[in-house]
């Protein structure tokens, strides 16, 4: 079930190109925010050894943002189903994704700075929880997916 969707989906070169983009997009973005990729004084990735499960998660909720997107946008667009028909799936890919961007880094300074103590709790509070949260979005992707594949499988009638 899974693969003959897969295949219908990314059989239109778009959707691969797409996907891989939110993908590359993604992953460069979390990287930075969570700072993983440095520009100054020179351009330096680096992942220490006690965050590799860090980089890890960052990595698979970007693999699973692309592919989700890409499945909901599918299903918007070609099954004429619209947002709200698609149910949890372009929705939760955005929730999937956003709980993934938790580790504030250098953005948490600017966000303690403009918003007083709130955002200081805030910033603690997501820094703290940093890997429960990017496992939530990894769930939410991971069922997003699931609701995505079934969708689309009924929808154009595909046999196991």
């Amino acid at each position: 079930m899974q693969r003959e969707a897969l295949r219908l989906v990314f059989s239109n070169k778009r959707y691969l190109v797409l996907s891989l983009t939110i993908f590359a997009s993604l992953l460069i973005a979390l990287s930075i925010i969570s700072e993983f990729i440095f520009f100054s004084p020179n351009f330096l990735f680096y992942v220490p050894d006690y965050r590799v499960a860090s980089f890890a998660l960052i990595v698979m909720v970007a693999s699973l943002s692309g592919l989700v997107i890409s499945l909901s946008i599918y299903r918007i667009r070609l099954m004429g189903a619209g947002v709200r028909k698609s149910g949890a799936g372009f929705l939760g890919s955005m929730i999937g994704a956003s709980a993934g961007a938790c580790s504030c880094g250098s953005i948490g300074f600017a966000v303690i700075s403009a918003f007083g103590a709130v955002g200081g709790t805030a910033t603690a509070f997501l820094t703290n929880y940093e890997i429960p949260l990017r496992l939530v979005s990894i769930a939410i992707l991971v069922y997003t997916y699931y609701i995505s594949v079934k969708g689309i499988t009924a929808q154009c009638k595909i046999t196991k």
